[in-house]
């Protein structure tokens, strides 16, 4: 899905210093600058530089690389023709991590007919940085900010002035406190998987969740379940939903508050809406939209030299009054002439940003673990499923675990079960199963509760958990699978992701058991596409045969996931339950 911003679209190509609407550029390695005087009327062959840049910049984006090109800038003979597309952050997401055999949470499948491009400006680091922890592959060059807009949480004025703003300083825990309050504040968000002003926000209030003391996974989880009854998936669709009409019942009625750019709030109020939007820039301040310059890999050195000179353009100071009529910021956050802050806004609005297109700490300081960590919890809190959770009970289980205080793995796993349970609202149906070698007779598991209904079980769910102890068996995995595939597929249901969700820390160590021959021949037997069963593996420690997973799901669908380390059980349970496809309908 697209954010409902405008599309365009400009190629420049054609003869040097041209006053037409394309021209040539011709470059090589080195400033642009200092070329401008050998400008040559002429030049042979063509290289096409694509460059896809989020919607609200590229026509700042397009007139500058116009402006060079009508100025001169050749050497050398090689023409380089300039494209210039204003794409959604998340096609072209979608697109790179296609590329890479990575699918990132929320995105979705990229466009068949979408192509990727050699220089990318999305607004945020952060989709560099998802893109990096999801395909190791991914190494863009640059990725330095060529503009900057500070993210805000947007409020109807009349609403904004009964918190006190603009007098009062406002934080982020302000504001979680109105959205759960008993009358609490109606909040929308764009979907945070797709917009990364929306991702930005909810990172920003799920650290406030955490900080403000008591239970800080019920705040946390309340906080996403507020802002998920009114999410959107289009930013437009979003904006609409804000009061309409100034009159008492239409801002009641209407959206109250959603994180959203600073420019969106400009753009807004540029069209004279009845209610205007007030920006209320909260402490501490979120990450900001930095749009990183990043340059794909794999480009040919033609273009590479064509993108170290687009570049410079996009750092003169110039652009930074071109920055200025789009309602951008420059990098470091100061503006060109003609920018009309909001009311409140700072000034600059802090530092650069410091974003690193190698995958390190991007803007606001934020890490790929923690996007990741987000971006799964928003998943869980906001779809529903059926799950069948098995957990491994083989006498390896007891193997204590240094970094988590030598606790046991078992204890390690049951931690991050139970954690997980956490996030999950009353509409799942969750089940859990034990497992070893002979837990029930002969046979290698052990129904602890059946699959059911969240809202009926959800006690008996956390009393299994805390009574889960490793036995002195091995690991009967094949047994165990075949038995849990069947029992989920048996009573499928439409409309939700029917799955398993297996830890292990061994390989299968079943005599007495079926091959796995016998296993994979069954699973495909039984796979049905009407009816899919998707099954996630999470291995845990040495003893885990990766091949052996990887061969269960590459029949099934779903994904293994194995970790040496213990403790990031959690994470990887996080992140295997939201990467999971859309339930079938």
């Amino acid at each position: 899905m697209s954010s409902g911003r405008h599309r365009m679209r400009s190629k420049i190509r054609g003869v040097a210093a041209a006053a037409s609407a394309t021209a040539l550029v011709v470059v090589a390695a080195g400033s642009w600058f200092g070329y401008r005087e050998l400008v040559k009327p002429s030049c042979s062959g063509e290289i096409e530089l694509s460059v896809a840049v989020a919607s609200e910049l590229a026509p700042a984006v397009d007139a500058a690389a116009s402006k060079w090109v009508e100025d001169g800038a050749a050497v050398g003979g090689t023409c380089i023709a300039v494209n210039v597309s204003a794409s959604d952050p998340v096609d072209v997401a979608a697109v790179v991590a296609a590329k890479h055999g990575a699918i990132l949470a929320g995105v979705g499948q990229a466009s068949g007919t979408a192509v990727t491009p050699d220089v990318w400006i999305p607004d945020s680091s952060t989709w560099l940085l998802r893109l990096k922890k999801e395909a190791t592959a991914f190494a863009p060059t640059n990725g330095a900010s060529v503009a900057r807009s500070p993210v805000v949480v947007a409020m109807p004025v009349p609403v904004a002035d009964r918190i006190g703003w603009p007098e009062t300083k406002l934080g982020w825990a302000d504001l979680l406190k109105q959205v759960n309050s008993s009358k609490p504040l109606r909040t929308g968000i764009v979907e945070p998987t797709r917009d990364a002003a929306g991702l930005s926000g909810l990172m920003s209030l799920t650290a406030a969740a955490s900080s403000v003391g008591g239970d800080a996974q019920g705040n946390t989880v309340g906080a996403l379940r507020a802002l998920a009854t009114g999410r959107s998936a289009l930013r437009n669709d979003l904006l609409a939903r804000f009061p309409t009409a100034n009159d008492p019942t239409a801002i009641a009625s209407g959206l109250g508050a959603a994180a959203l750019s600073e420019e969106d709030v400009i753009a807004y109020n540029s069209k004279k809406p009845p209610v205007e939007l007030a920006a209320l820039y909260l402490e501490p301040a979120p990450a900001p939209l930095d749009y990183p310059y990043a340059v794909l890999p794999g480009i040919e050195p033609a273009k590479a030299s064509a993108a170290r000179v687009l570049f410079e353009v996009l750092t003169t100071a110039g652009f930074r009054d071109r920055l200025a009529a789009v309602s951008l910021r420059a990098p470091d956050g100061n503006w060109g002439a003609g920018f009309k802050a909001p009311q409140g806004a700072p000034s600059p609005a802090g530092g650069p940003p410091t974003a690193a297109a190698d995958g390190g700490t991007a803007a606001g300081g934020l890490d790929p673990v923690a996007i990741d960590r987000v971006v799964s919890s928003w998943s869980i809190a906001t779809q529903t499923g059926r799950m069948l959770a098995v957990i491994d009970v083989s006498g390896s289980m007891k193997d204590e675990v240094p970094t988590a205080n030598n606790r046991s793995r078992e204890e390690v796993t049951v931690e991050a079960a139970r954690r997980g349970l956490g996030l999950f609202d009353d509409s799942w149906q969750i089940g859990l199963w034990t497992f070893s070698t002979n837990l029930v007779g002969s046979r290698d598991y052990k129904e602890l509760v059946p699959i059911g209904p969240l809202s009926g079980q959800r006690g008996k769910l956390e009393g299994a958990l805390s009574g889960i102890r490793p036995s002195d068996g091995n690991t009967g995995l094949y047994d165990t699978m075949l038995a849990a595939y069947k029992t989920v597929q048996e009573d499928w249901q439409p409309g939700r992701v029917n799955s398993i969700v297996l830890f292990t820390d061994g390989k299968n160590e079943d005599d007495n058991g079926i091959s796995q021959q016998q296993l994979l021949s069954q699973l495909k037997r039984l796979a049905d596409p009407e009816r899919p069963v998707q099954v996630i593996i999470i291995g845990i420690g040495e003893g885990v045969s990766k091949a052996e997973l990887d061969s269960i799901v590459k029949v099934t669908g779903g994904g293994s996931f194995v970790t040496k380390n213990p403790t990031e059980i959690g994470n990887i349970f996080l992140k295997a339950i939201a990467l999971r496809p859309p339930a079938p309908r």
